[in-house]
C-alpha cells in the first residue's frame, strides 16, 4: 500500500507542476483530482485507496485559512465606498447560481444538493471540500465547479479584450509579508483553533468555515501582519481534497458526467450572460467602466479577471472587492441555503448522529455503480 501511495504522490507532484506551468487555477487540486481519477478507474476495484480522515480535515483547514487570508482591510474600504452596488451584485449572483442549480436539477434529474453546489459561483475548492457534509456527490460537484472555472477563465479575458479593449498578463496570488515562520504560525494557529472550535459548534463544514472566519478576522484587523498560507502548504491542502474526491470516481461517474456535460455548459453560459447583465446595472449606479463592471461580475475566475483589470489599467480595487465579497458570501451562505432549499423541496433530510442514549454514527460508502449508501452503525 505504501508503494501505491508513493506512486500517487509522485504522479500528483508531476502533474501539479505541469498544471502550474500552464497557469491552471488551483493546480495542485486539479492535478490530484486527475491522478485520483486515473488510479480509481484503473486500479480502484482491485486495490481501493481512501485518504485517512485527518488528511481530509487538513485539506479543509488549509483551504479555509487560505480563503480567509484573502479578505483585507483595503477590500472592506472599497466595499464601504460602493456598498450598495456591491451588495446587490453579490446577492444577485448568489440568486443566479441557485436558480441555475435548481434548473439543472429539474432538467437532468440530478439531486438538488449536487446541482446547487456544482453551480455556486465562487470558491470552487471550498465548495468541493464541503460537498460530502452537505449530502452532495463531491465527484460531480468537482466536475461542475472546475468546468465553470475553466470556462470563465477562458472567456473573461477574451470577451474583455475583444469587446472592451482590455488586456493583461498572468497574475499570481500575492505572497505573504510576514515571512515563512509567520505564515506557518498563522496557518497553524487558525487551523488548530478553528478545528477545536468547530468540534464544539453545530456548524456544517466547520473544519473549513471556522478557520476561514478566524483567518479573515485576523487579516482584516491587521493582527495577521500580512500572513498567508505558504504556497506549498496550500498545495498540500488542495492535493488532499483532490485525492479524496478523485479516488472515489468510477466508470459510472465518468459516464454520468459526460451525460451532464451539455446541460452543465448551458447552465454556466446562462450564468455568465446573467452576470453580464448585472454589469449593465452597475453602470447606472457607479462611475466604473463597462469593462470593469463586467470583470467584477463574472461568476468566478478571480485571478484571471484581476490580470485583465491590471493590464488594462482598470479599477482593480472595485473588481477585487466585488469578487472577494462574492467568494466569501458564496462559501458562508452555501451550507444553510443548500440545506434550506433541499428540505423545502421535500427531500429526505441528511442522516444525523443522534445524541443521547441511542447515539449512533453514519458510515458512508460509495458503491461500484457510483451511488452512495449511508449505513447506520451502533
Amino acid at each position: 500500500m505504501l508503494s501505491r501511495w508513493a506512486a500517487i504522490v509522485a504522479a500528483t507532484i508531476a502533474v501539479s507542476l505541469a498544471a502550474e506551468a500552464v497557469g491552471l487555477p488551483s493546480a495542485a487540486l486539479f492535478a490530484a483530482l486527475l491522478v485520483g481519477i486515473g488510479y480509481a478507474l484503473v486500479f480502484g476495484d482491485a486495490h481501493p485507496l481512501t485518504p485517512p480522515k485527518p488528511v481530509l480535515t487538513f485539506g479543509q483547514v488549509v483551504i479555509g485559512v487560505a480563503l480567509g487570508a484573502q479578505l483585507t482591510s483595503d477590500t472592506l474600504t472599497t466595499v464601504a465606498g460602493d456598498w450598495l452596488p456591491i451588495t446587490v451584485i453579490t446577492v444577485a449572483t448568489l440568486v443566479i447560481s441557485l436558480a441555475a442549480g435548481l434548473l439543472l436539477a429539474r432538467a437532468t434529474g440530478l439531486d438538488r444538493p449536487t446541482a446547487l453546489l456544482g453551480l455556486i459561483a465562487g470558491g470552487a475548492s471550498g465548495i468541493v471540500a464541503m460537498s460530502d457534509e452537505l449530502g452532495a456527490d463531491a465527484r460531480l460537484v468537482a466536475f461542475m465547479q472546475y468546468l465553470r472555472v475553466l470556462i470563465v477563465v477562458v472567456t473573461a479575458p477574451l470577451i474583455a479584450t475583444v469587446l472592451f479593449g482590455a488586456g493583461g498578463n498572468a497574475l499570481a496570488p500575492g505572497a505573504g509579508s510576514a515571512g515563512l515562520a509567520g505564515d506557518l504560525a498563522f496557518t497553524a494557529g487558525c487551523g488548530v483553533a478553528g478545528v477545536l472550535i468547530a468540534r464544539r459548534l453545530p456548524v456544517t463544514a466547520g473544519s473549513l468555515l471556522v478557520p476561514l472566519v478566524l483567518a479573515a478576522v485576523l487579516s482584516v484587523s491587521g493582527a495577521a501582519g500580512g500572513a498567508h498560507v505558504p504556497d506549498r502548504v496550500q498545495d498540500l491542502g488542495f492535493a488532499a481534497i483532490g485525492l479524496q474526491v478523485g479516488l472515489r470516481f468510477t466508470v459510472a461517474t465518468i459516464r454520468q458526467a459526460g451525460h451532464l456535460l451539455p446541460a452543465v455548459v448551458a447552465a454556466i453560459a446562462g450564468m455568465i450572460a446573467a452576470c453580464g447583465g448585472l454589469a449593465l446595472l452597475v453602470l447606472f449606479v457607479t462611475d466604473v467602466s463597462f469593462s470593469d463592471a463586467y470583470l467584477a461580475t463574472t461568476p468566478g475566475g478571480l485571478y484571471a479577471v484581476l490580470a485583465v483589470a491590471i493590464g488594462g489599467g482598470g479599477n482593480v480595487g472595485f473588481v477585487l472587492a466585488v469578487q472577494a465579497l462574492r467568494l466569501f458570501t458564496m462559501i458562508l451562505a452555501a451550507p444553510p441555503l443548500v440545506r434550506l432549499i433541499t428540505r423545502s423541496s421535500g427531500g429526505e433530510p441528511e442522516p444525523q448522529a443522534v445524541v443521547g442514549a441511542s447515539t449512533c454514527c453514519i458510515r458512508r460508502r460509495w458503491l461500484p455503480d457510483g451511488s452512495r449508501n449511508d449505513e447506520s452503525m451502533p
